[in-house]
């Protein structure tokens, strides 16, 4: 039996599909250390804080439009298995929003825009 792997990711911005070409999520945890003056000389526990989702992505430029990348809030981004019979899940960043934008200009690839931001929750279904 052969391995099913992730396939499509799709970034929605208000009903219109953006072409993506690459995808970094990431989970920012917040827990954080907690150091206590104690006999022992080290930390002994921690904190549990809320969890971010940080997101960094490359979606192709687009030779028409009127997309501002930098306004982008509330989107959404959802990255679907391949093949959802052998149950891969699908998972959904929900409201994205752009911190960062920036472009890539190559002579052997097509124009890109980087973008960074976070989602303000998770969903694997």
């Amino acid at each position: 039996m052969s391995d099913v792997y992730v396939g499509p990711i799709v970034l929605e911005v208000d009903g219109t599909e953006i072409e993506i070409t690459q995808v970094s999520p990431s989970v920012d945890t917040g827990r954080k250390l907690v150091k206590t003056m104690n006999s022992t000389g080290r930390a002994k526990g921690h904190v549990n804080g809320i969890a971010t989702y940080n997101l960094t992505l490359e979606a192709v430029i687009p030779k028409t439009g009127t997309l501002v990348w930098e306004n982008i809030t509330d989107a959404k981004l959802t990255i679907y298995p391949e093949d959802t019979a052998s149950g891969g899940l699908t998972t959904t960043y929900q409201n994205f929003t752009v911190q960062t934008v920036g472009r890539q200009y190559n002579v052997d690839n097509e124009a890109r825009i980087s973008i960074a931001g976070f989602a303000l929750n998770c969903i694997e279904e």
